[in-house]
């Protein structure tokens, strides 16, 4: 699959474009609802779908039924993604309205490792094939612990990368609207929404370790790899808002998700020395098995309705009030005017 570097330059510059409108249009805070969800997760969606028409119509239906295999595997284990966003959004009470720039500079983070990753792995497999043991023995150990631990779930106040941040960053204990960092008192201070981030991006690069060798198993094709990652990533957002309050709906997905890795481990490793399964037959397998643990879900817990997790009797951080962010305002206007009066000074 021979892709010129004018095709990478467009694919990336429409990314980079959709991420500007998608940030325009929710540049003011407001609570995202499930019909303005609904909308953008089918539009982003159809641009999955339709970019994987054009590799198919371009370069052929092997490579059309490899990026709808990858696509199909990063858009199930990004389900599991967003529920762990649900459980950390709701343990920390983040403002409904504030979420979606959390999960904006998330998934931009997600899109820059990702990248990093594919890279990495495109060149550690071209230069020793014999990783590809260790990506499949590593899908295989993973689908297993996925069934075995299937019920246990992420403890946000258990989380080291927290402990690390909030004990080497200096940090308010509320949140100042859609702020990320403040000044007070002259010094520059992390709010808790940076602490949300910071954890949001470190559950990305745990879910990419384990996305990235399962789409490897599926195509050799770096742009398929990244195309596929890119354009099912870029829904996240949008598909949080519209599934968030629905996790306790989806009782077998994440046996779903661990037969899927655990297939394309077995098929990661009959490919190197064995026999090569057909894609058509791999997308089969995947989609069967997705579709399966979907409507079963479904079926087990019909007649349940939309329902957001419990939120803890004491949150560990709260919000700032009006009279908090009228005086960080003034704080702000107060720092320029002694920067200004600084710089006439010296001159």
């Amino acid at each position: 699959m021979h892709v010129s570097f004018w095709s990478w330059l467009a694919v990336i510059g429409f990314i980079l474009a959709m991420l500007a409108v998608d940030l325009f249009a929710h540049r003011r805070a407001h609570v995202i609802k499930v019909r303005e969800a609904a909308a953008w997760s089918a539009l982003w969606t159809a641009f999955g779908v339709g970019f994987g028409l054009l590799v198919w119509r371009i370069y052929g239906p092997e490579f059309g039924q490899q990026y709808f295999a990858g696509y199909l595997i990063e858009k199930s284990l990004a389900v599991d993604n967003v529920f762990i966003w649900a459980i950390i959004f709701t343990y920390f009470v983040v403002p409904r309205e504030y979420q979606h720039r959390v999960l904006f500079f998330g998934v931009l983070g997600a899109l820059v490792f990702r990248g990093i990753f594919i890279a990495a792995g495109s060149a550690i497999i071209a230069n020793a094939g014999w990783v590809l043991y260790l990506f499949a023995a590593f899908l295989l150990i993973t689908g297993i612990r996925m069934i075995l631990h299937r019920n246990s779930h992420l403890e946000p106040e258990k989380s080291r990368i927290l402990a690390l941040f909030r004990s080497r960053v200096p940090m308010t204990d509320k949140f100042h609207g859609q702020r990320f960092l403040i000044r007070k008192n002259g010094v520059i201070l992390a709010t808790p929404l940076l602490a949300v981030l910071v954890l949001v991006e470190a559950t990305d690069i745990v879910f990419a370790v384990d996305s990235i060798p399962a789409i490897f198993a599926v195509t050799d094709e770096v742009f398929l790899v990244f195309t596929a990652n890119a354009f099912a990533i870029l829904g996240l957002r949008a598909m949080y808002f519209l599934l968030a309050d629905l996790i306790h709906r989806f009782v077998y997905l994440k046996v779903g998700l661990a037969l899927v890795l655990v297939w394309v481990g077995i098929k990661m490793f009959l490919k190197i020395d064995i026999y090569y399964i057909p894609t058509t037959i791999s997308l089969a397998v995947i989609a069967t098995i997705l579709g399966v643990s979907i409507g079963a879900s479904l079926w087990a817990t019909r007649g349940q309705e939309r329902r957001a997790l419990p939120a803890p009797d004491n949150p560990p951080f709260g919000n700032a009030t009006a009279e908090d962010l009228a005086a960080l305002d003034a704080l702000w206007r107060q720092g320029r005017g002694l920067q200004r009066q600084g710089q006439k000074r010296r001159s």
